[in-house]
């Protein structure tokens, strides 16, 4: 009897752990129609960029020639050249062939061709590329193709759970598929200042960059862009808001951003909020303005505190540089100051700023700089004590900056008492610096701090 009721037991927990699978079963999606919808839409994007590589000179130590003038072996400098191809994604906009992807797929291609879903291939014209969000917008002549362009969703009113399907040509493999959740959203991965990844355990791999996450109605969320190598489930989007955003100057070929002329924000804590009696639960406080910029003309101050630009709230420093790389240079914004004086006065105050242009040095500009920094890590910053500052990568012997006694290492806090956040900061201050004026930098390393001063490089 026993034995009998046992084998009655384990039926009953079978049937009941069976229904409550083939329950779950029932409630998971079908990615079916997802399928139909977008899979005319996503295109293979196949790069070729020429490459030189020089051939080195045979020269003899110390500058001496056994044999004078006779210059075999001082030849002038030869490069050999080679093709480097490279794989990624795309989609359809638009009925006239307008194409998004990421810049980092087709910036340094010389040739690029697209292979739509049909088997029909294009060559495709590179017609705006923002390397700040790493999107890019591409065209292809056609005339009469039926092209069926997806729909631009709304990656604002994501909710994080949300099932979510990656698209793209994963190492060559086209018209992958693969599904997940969106993991969270605003993700930070120290790429550039409008950082806003969407993070998703939908499949990622090289090759989907550029390719659409879409929603269950087929409507493109995100645009793939990222992975950790050493992680598994971790794939990161762009935004399709940030593309909204930026797609009518791409079409004219260059992204123009708002400056508003602050450094080093920082976030109002509780804490703080308690032990100054602020009447308020969000800010983020100004810790530099840069003299001569919008903010600084129009009287906003170190310490002040931004709750909000055009009715608009401001609870982190994202939100801030978000906000304004979104406007267009020359547009007036209304800033929405708190200014807490020494004596404990809190005043309220409006600005009406017109904000100027953002300046970025271009990749080909950065590798033309006497220096090369790169931004520090949340552990370099954490390990080093420092809020602030960029690491010097490179320095090239000769220019003014190295005899000054900047090294590989050491850490930029600030340039002409501008303090330095991150490399972005850092090539946009000193490129703005005319050739043959004096600089001041403020350096830490393992030896301390110090203060050099240089003529910068003509």
């Amino acid at each position: 009897m026993r034995y009998f009721s046992k084998i009655k037991i384990l039926m009953v927990i079978s049937m009941l752990l069976f229904n409550s699978f083939a329950l779950a079963a029932a409630n998971l999606p079908n990615f079916t129609e997802v399928v139909k919808i977008t899979k005319e839409s996503v295109v293979n994007i196949n790069t070729t960029q020429t490459i030189k590589k020089k051939i080195p000179n045979f020269n003899f130590p110390f500058g001496f020639n056994p044999f004078g003038d006779f210059d075999i072996f001082n030849a002038p400098e030869q490069y050999q050249e080679y093709k480097s191809k490279a794989l990624g994604s795309g989609f359809i906009i638009s009925n006239d062939g307008y194409i998004v992807t990421n810049n980092h797929v087709i910036e340094k291609a010389d040739e690029i061709n697209v292979k739509l879903y049909n088997g029909k291939e294009y060559k495709a014209k590179k017609i705006g590329r923002d390397p700040l969000t790493d999107l890019a917008l591409l065209k292809i002549d056609v005339e009469n193709a039926d092209l069926k362009p997806l729909k631009l969703g709304d990656s604002d009113s994501l909710e994080i759970g949300e099932w979510v399907v990656a698209i793209g040509n994963p190492f060559g493999l086209e018209s992958s598929y693969t599904a997940g959740i969106i993991s969270a959203k605003g993700r930070d991965l120290g790429e550039g200042p409008y950082d806003n990844f969407l993070q998703t355990d939908a499949s990622i791999n090289p090759g989907n960059s550029g390719g659409p996450l879409v929603n269950l109605k087929g409507e493109v969320i995100g645009i793939n862009t990222a992975i950790i190598a050493s992680g598994q489930g971790l794939g990161f989007a762009v935004p399709v808001n940030t593309l909204k955003n930026i797609l009518p100057q791409l079409k004219k070929g260059i992204v123009k951003r708002g400056l508003l002329g602050v450094q080093n924000l920082q976030e109002l804590s509780s804490e703080m909020i308690k032990e100054l009696n602020l009447n308020i639960d969000h800010g983020v406080i100004i810790n530099g303005v840069i003299q001569g910029e919008p903010a600084d003309l129009a009287g906003i101050k170190v310490g002040d505190i931004i709750t909000a630009i055009d009715g608009k709230p401001m609870k982190t420093p994202k939100d801030v540089i978000n906000y304004i790389g979104n406007q267009l240079p020359g547009k007036i914004v209304n800033i929405e100051i708190l200014r807490v004086s020494v004596d404990g006065k809190i005043e309220r105050r409006t600005f009406n700023v017109k904000l100027s242009e953002r300046k970025d040095l271009t990749q080909e500009d950065i590798e033309s700089q006497p220096i090369v920094v790169t931004s520090l890590t949340e552990d370099e910053k954490k390990n080093l004590k420092l809020d602030y500052g960029v690491k010097v990568a490179e320095v090239k012997p000769g220019t003014n900056i190295h005899r000054a006694g900047v090294r590989k290492g050491e850490i930029i806090l600030s340039i002409n008492n501008q303090i330095i956040n991150n490399e972005d900061e850092f090539y946009s201050i000193y490129g703005k610096i005319e050739k043959g004026k004096y600089v001041v930098l403020r350096l830490y390393s393992k030896k301390g701090y110090k203060t050099i001063g240089f003529t910068k490089d003509q």
